[in-house]
Formats: structure tokens, sequence, C-alpha cells
């Protein structure tokens, strides 16, 4: 509590960060998804450092948004400490959070559109209950993404 007795609040939802190890792909991917690149930058020092609790931090972000502005995804690639390697297909059943969804017109064409891009379906495009298409799909550094469009 603040020195007023009132609480905290929650505003609004500002990004969502994903750890990528190809900035331009991802970006690219993005990008053809229909999000505009917002900005970039470079970001090291003790003050990232003592954020994230790493020590020597080099990172670049690039923040991309919704063509309508109301949602952001910051791309990070962390050069220092090297992010680690591995399988880094983690299921879309794990715990944790593994996927972004976007409401899209035109499902197959997006998709369609994405798959130059690295975009491969994790299984069908299906319909739901006479009210949606629905995909998910998993893009460049295994970054995982539901696609929804809204049936008439």
């Amino acid at each position: 509590m603040t020195g007023t007795g009132q609480r905290g609040t929650l505003q609004r939802m500002d990004n969502v960060a994903v750890v990528v190890d190809d900035l331009d792909a991802a970006k690219a991917f993005f990008t053809e998804l229909g999000m505009e690149l917002e900005g970039e930058a470079t970001l090291e020092g003790s003050v990232v450092d003592r954020l994230i609790g790493l020590d020597a931090v080099l990172t670049d972000i690039a923040m991309m948004r919704t063509p309508d502005g109301s949602g952001r995804i910051e791309l990070t690639k962390y050069h220092r400490p090297a992010s680690p390697s591995g399988d880094q297909l983690v299921p879309v059943y794990a715990l944790g959070a593994h996927r972004v969804m976007f409401a899209v017109t035109d499902i197959q064409d997006v998709v369609g559109r994405l798959e130059p891009h690295g975009a491969e379906l994790l299984g069908d495009i299906v319909s739901y209950e006479n009210s949606h298409r629905l995909a998910y799909l998993r893009g460049p550094g295994g970054i995982v993404l539901a696609l929804a469009e809204q049936l008439t």
C-alpha cells in the first residue's frame, strides 16, 4: 500500500518478450504477419544486469506493434550471455507461456505468407463451433503463434 492507503492497480499489458536467435528473421516474420517495427535498441550496463539478474548483458531488442497499436512483442537477441542451445521446441501443452494469439482475416493466406519465413503448422487449420477458424504454428526460433479468423 502507498502512503495514501491506495493499492497499485494494473493499467495495461505493454508487451510480451520473445527471445530469438536471429533478430532479422524474427522481424521479417512478424512484419509479414502484419506487425510494424516500432523501434530498436541495444541494451547493456549495470541497470540491465541488475534488472534481469545476469552479468555483462549485451542484447539487441526490436519492438513490434500491431497495426492498431494495442499490442506489442519485444523481440530480444542476447549476445552476452549466449542463450542456451538445445531443444527449443517446447510442446504447446507444457507448463508456462508458449504462444501468442493474433486475430487475422483470411487465415489460409496468412499461413501461406508466413511459411517462407519459417512458419510450420503444428496441426491443421480447424473450424471451431462455426465461429472461428484456428491454427497453431511454429515460427523462427521455435516461436509458437495461434491465429484466429472470426467467421461471419
